[in-house]
This record gives C-alpha cells, sequence and structure tokens, in this order.
C-alpha cells in the first residue's frame, strides 16, 4: 500500500504541490485514492503471502512433519482456503460500496483542490485555465510565485468559444489583499492583439477586423470569490462509471441501450426522409414503367440535361449521406466506448473476488514446490506473475473499449487464464511432484528413439581363462570382480571369481559391504555416458526436425500455402523448444562424466558448447569418441 501510495502521490504531485493545503486536505486525499489501489494490491498481497508462508513451511520441512502425521496439503490449506473465500466475498462489497464512494469523494475533492489559489494553480511552462483567461508563463519567482516573466494570455469574448485576444507581455505580477475578492494581474510591457467581431457577418468572415497595440502597463480584474471560498465536501459529480455500484451500473446501461436505440431509430428516420422514397410514389407513376423490361438503364427515360442533373443531385445525395454516417459512426463510437466501460466496471466488481481465490491456489502450492520463504526469491516470483495477470487483463481491456474483444470476456479473460495454472500447480503440489516435468515428456520420445540401443558393455576378451583364477590370490580375484569392465571381460568371468572367493570364504554380502564388489566410479561414468548417447541421439532428431520443418514451413509460407507453412513452423519451434531441454541435458550428463575425472567441462569446454548448438551432429560424434576414450581414465 505504501509503494501504490506514493506513485499515487507522484501522479497527482502537479495538483497537490505548491498550494499550501492544509494536512487534512492532503490527509483526505490519500484516504479517497486508497481504496482504488486496494483492487490492485489485495491479489497481489494474498499471492506473495501464499507463497512466502506456504514456501516456509516447505523450506523448514513443516510439510515433512505433517505428511508424517498424516496430514495432506489439501487439509493444511484447508482452513486458509476458507478464509480466503470470505476475504474474496468482502473484497466484492468493498469494490461495491466503498470504491465508488470513495471514487465520488476523490474526483470532487481533485476539482476542488484545482480551484485554490490561482497564482500558485499557474504552472511553468504550460498554459493554465484561470477563470475565462488561458495564461502561460516562463518563470514565477517571488512569493507564493507572484512575479512573472515571459506572459502569454489568451482571453475570450461574451459566450464565445473561441479566444479573440491574445495578449504577451515580458513580465507580470500578481497583487492582491486580504480583505478583496479581486486579484490583479498587472502587466509590464507588452503587445496587445485583438480580433474585431462585427455583427455582421460578410465583415466578419471576409474582412476580419482586428487591432494591434503596445502596452506599458496593463491591468486584468480576476475575481478569486470562488476560489478563496472552496468547500472540500461540495460533492456535485456522479456520473462516472467508476463511482457506481452493480445495481448502480445495471440501471445506467439499460438507459444508455435504450438511448442507443433512439438515437439510431431517430437517424435512420433522418436518412429515410432525406431520401425523399415517400414522395416517389406521388410524384411518379410506378405503373407507367411496369411493361419495361426488369433490365433497362433509367437514365435513358430522361433527356440528356434531365439526367445530367440526376446524376449531380444523386451524387450530392450520396455525399452528404456518406458524411453523415461519418459523423454518426464517430458518435455512436464514443457511445460504444461508453458502454464498455461500464460493463467493464460492472465485472471487475467480481472479478476481484475470484482473482483473490485463484491466486492464493497458485501461490500456496507454488510455495510448497519451490520451498523457499521469505521476502526474497518468493518476492519475484509473485511480482512477475502478478504483473502478468495484470497486464493481460489490462490490455484486453484497453481492446474491449472500442469493441476488439467482447468487454464481458476481456475483463475475466486474466482470471481464465490463470485458472488452468492454478489447477494444475495445486494438483503438483498436493501429489509431492516437481513444478516442472519434462522427463514425462522426454523419456518416452527417448525410449522409442532408442529402441534398438543396447547398453554399453564390454565383449569378453578372447584371453578369458577361468582356470587361471584358481591359482590367483584373493587380491587379484577382488580386483577381477570389482574392475571386470575395465579389463575387458565378461560378466561371466566375474561371476567364476565370485565363485572362487565364496570357496575360499568371502562372501558376495562381505565384498559389498567393503564396496569391492563394484567400481561404483567406474559404473557411474558408464551410465552418463549411455545417457549422453541416448539424449544426444533425440536431440539430433529432433535438431533435423527443427531445421528442416523450419525451412520447409518458411519457403510453403513465401509460396502461397500460408496453413500448412504455419503448422511446420509451429511444430518447429516445438522441436526446438525440445532439442533446447535436450541440449541442457546433454551438457549435464558431459559435466557429470568429467566431473569422476576432477575436470570442469564447462568452463574447459564453452568453445564447444557455443558451437554445438548450431553444429549438434559434429557434436555428438565427437564427444561420443573422446567420452569413451575418457572413460578408461577413471580410476
Amino acid at each position: 500500500m505504501m509503494i501504490f501510495l506514493l506513485q499515487s502521490v507522484w501522479v497527482y504531485i502537479s495538483e497537490l504541490a505548491g498550494k499550501e493545503l492544509e494536512i487534512g486536505v492532503i490527509l483526505k486525499f490519500l484516504l479517497y485514492v486508497s481504496p482504488r489501489i486496494v483492487a490492485l494490491v489485495l491479489p497481489l498481497t494474498i499471492l506473495l503471502a501464499s507463497i512466502m508462508v506456504f514456501g516456509g513451511f516447505s523450506e523448514n520441512y513443516e510439510f515433512a512433519a505433517m505428511k508424517s502425521t498424516g496430514i495432506s496439503l489439501q487439509r493444511a490449506m484447508k482452513s486458509l482456503s476458507v478464509f480466503i473465500v470470505l476475504l474474496s466475498i468482502i473484497s466484492f462489497f468493498f469494490a461495491n460500496n466503498v470504491i465508488p464512494a470513495a471514487e465520488y469523494s476523490f474526483y470532487n475533492l481533485r476539482k476542488n483542490i484545482a480551484k485554490v489559489k490561482p497564482a500558485m494553480a499557474i504552472a511553468e511552462g504550460q498554459f493554465n485555465q484561470l477563470d475565462g483567461i488561458n495564461i502561460k508563463v516562463a518563470e514565477k519567482s517571488g512569493e507564493n510565485g507572484s512575479f512573472l516573466r515571459d506572459v502569454i494570455i489568451h482571453q475570450k469574448k461574451g459566450n464565445s468559444n473561441v479566444n479573440n485576444t491574445v495578449i504577451k507581455s515580458n513580465t507580470g505580477q500578481f497583487i492582491s489583499n486580504e480583505n478583496s475578492d479581486i486579484l490583479q494581474l498587472v502587466l509590464i510591457d507588452g503587445n496587445f492583439y485583438d480580433e474585431l467581431q462585427p455583427k455582421n457577418y460578410i465583415k466578419r468572415t471576409k474582412n476580419k477586423p482586428q487591432a494591434k497595440s503596445t502596452f506599458d502597463k496593463y491591468i486584468i480584474n480576476i475575481d478569486v470569490s470562488q476560489f478563496n471560498d472552496i468547500d472540500y465536501e461540495d460533492k456535485q459529480s456522479s456520473k462516472r462509471y467508476t463511482m457506481l455500484g452493480v445495481r448502480d451500473l445495471s440501471t445506467t446501461l439499460d438507459s444508455l441501450y435504450i438511448t442507443k436505440d433512439k438515437v439510431l431509430e431517430r437517424f435512420s428516420k433522418k436518412m429515410l426522409d432525406r431520401s425523399n422514397t415517400q414522395n416517389l410514389n406521388i410524384a411518379y407513376n410506378v405503373k407507367e414503367v411496369d411493361s419495361i423490361q426488369k433490365e433497362f438503364i433509367i437514365l435513358e427515360l430522361f433527356s440528356e440535361k434531365k439526367a445530367i442533373q440526376l446524376i449531380d443531385i444523386a451524387l450530392n445525395s450520396i455525399k452528404s449521406a456518406k458524411d453523415d454516417l461519418k459523423v454518426k459512426a464517430k458518435s455512436l463510437s464514443l457511445s460504444e466506448v461508453n458502454i464498455n466501460k461500464h460493463i467493464i466496471s460492472m465485472h471487475d466488481k467480481f472479478v476481484l473476488g475470484f482473482s483473490c481465490i485463484i491466486l492464493f491456489f497458485i501461490g500456496a502450492p507454488l510455495g510448497a514446490l519451490i520451498r523457499k520463504g521469505g521476502i526474497g526469491l518468493p518476492l519475484i516470483i509473485a511480482i512477475l506473475i502478478f504483473l502478468t495477470y495484470h497486464f493481460i487483463g489490462l490490455f484486453a481491456k484497453n481492446s474491449a473499449e472500442d469493441s476488439s474483444l467482447d468487454p464481458v470476456f476481456a475483463t475475466w479473460l486474466s482470471t481464465l487464464i490463470v485458472l488452468p495454472f492454478s489447477i494444475y500447480l495445486t494438483n503438483r503440489a498436493t501429489k509431492d511432484r516437481a513444478l516442472l516435468d519434462f522427463d514425462s515428456i522426454l523419456i518416452p520420445l527417448i525410449n522409442i528413439v532408442n529402441t534398438n540401443t543396447k547398453v554399453l558393455t564390454h565383449a569378453s576378451s578372447s584371453s578369458e581363462n577361468s582356470d587361471e583364477l584358481e591359482q590367483s590370490s584373493n587380491e587379484q580375484l577382488i580386483d577381477v570382480v570389482k574392475n571386470y569392465r575395465q579389463f575387458g571381460l565378461s560378466y561371466n568371468y566375474k561371476s567364476v571369481a565370485l565363485g572362487h572367493l565364496k570357496d575360499r570364504g568371502i562372501s558376495e554380502l562381505e565384498l559389498r559391504m567393503s564396496g569391492q564388489l563394484l567400481n561404483e566410479k567406474y559404473e557411474t561414468g558408464i551410465r552418463h555416458l549411455t545417457d549422453f548417447k541416448e539424449n544426444s541421439k533425440l536431440a539430433v532428431v529432433l535438431y533435423f526436425v527443427m531445421v528442416v520443418f523450419g525451412l520447409g514451413g518458411s519457403i510453403l509460407n513465401n509460396n502461397g500455402f500460408p496453413t500448412l507453412g504455419t503448422i511446420l513452423i509451429i511444430m518447429a519451434s516445438i522441436a526446438t523448444i525440445l532439442f533446447l531441454m535436450l541440449f541442457k541435458k546433454t551438457v549435464m550428463n558431459q559435466s557429470n562424466f568429467y566431473t569422476l575425472l576432477k575436470k570442469n567441462f564447462m568452463t574447459n569446454s564453452v568453445v564447444f558448447i557455443l558451437l554445438g548448438l548450431p553444429l549438434f551432429v559434429l557434436y555428438r560424434i565427437y564427444f561420443s569418441k573422446k567420452m569413451a576414450e575418457d572413460l578408461s581414465k577413471i580410476s
């Protein structure tokens, strides 16, 4: 709230600064602007708080303790879920009653503040409206900004809306008396230009008479009685859609629709009357031309002169009708925008409550999944999610104002988009699964591509002779059992060695407990090499799909097959995403493999990694051979 209040102060700083307002008026200003901020802050607060709380639970293993006692995540969320539902109901009534009342007071308070102290109400470098004159000053100085430099004034005459008088002076000064309601604006050393307005219209339009003069001193008296006697509680304007509740908005919408229909009816009747269709049957006897064939040129019924006149009349009539339609289209467009804003405002009150519920069911499971509480990471994630949610809704509602989108659909669009996300996160959290499980997509694809791939094994050596094992010492037999893969021996050879050790009183369990049954480091290296080959094999397939479909889609798009081309480009995009995911997995397989050799693969092979993206086929061939060679170096 503090952040958004400060942002509101900056937005309206020009209306508050330099007007010597009482502290009570400023506090009222902040009080009236706060409810509109609540509608923005409340969903963000619920999202952030739920991520922080449940992230803290998960980070401190409190969920593990709950699950060990039979308390599921749904049960842990139950009481908060009930609270959030109640809060969403309260938020609806808040949006329906408190926010419209605050908007009503806020609008009128701003209007009244704008009338305070004319001298302070003038901002430098821009035109300011002040009791019938439009004044611009380059610089203000002195107490309360009463001394002015480079003054330009536009002034109206009588009831005219045109600025007929222009006054420019080098300097000026406001002079006032505490007991007087008249403020004097004294202008020094300037020029006066006045467009005269004769009563005769012809003289006024053709001759355009004017008067020019210079002056050393010119005084303008301004009545400031309305400025000095401001009632900050005065509330007269109440027609804006943001100041209405659901019931009032519904009533207003009915009135707007009725008014729109009446305007359309009157306009259509006016257009019909101007076409003179009702007089055609009176002026012309239709029966006289009944015998004429249906296909004929109607202008042939008239003389050449009369036909030209008719064409001229028709052209003028069409031009006039087009101009009327153009003007009316703008008017109806403004009416449509006003109606759409009322619809959006009405549905916004319901969306606020639903957004609180949905964002809670995003934040709570997300906190449990990321296992991080506090302010840092949860704050970043909450802001990113909320900004995405907020801007989708903002863009949709802006598009709905001119009916590019249905206003009801646009208002609910962001909520409908994040609803599946909340269901997905809640499902993942309740099943205690990872936030993103790409393996569920990649593993089936890897199994399809590698159906004929055999697990990496070494062929049995031709020099194997099980009879030699009987003469071997226990240490040699144990070495064979542990490192038979590195020696290029078969699994049968290992089994024979295990049998001799068993006969000598050394069981398989003893070997396992002492770590002599298996060379874990070497077996891990084989596993990483196998994973690299399987992942990179699928990545090669996706690489070719990405290139072929991408180029094919682009060619089809440029040669008159946009639909098929778009489908291929979409498939190429999906293949690109999967390829990048697999490329990351292959690099991690390599990094883990070379960690066994105490090498930093990410640092030593950064050039290969960068070249691996565009030249992945060569990358795979090179590292498949190199990693197979380096496997023998694992002790």
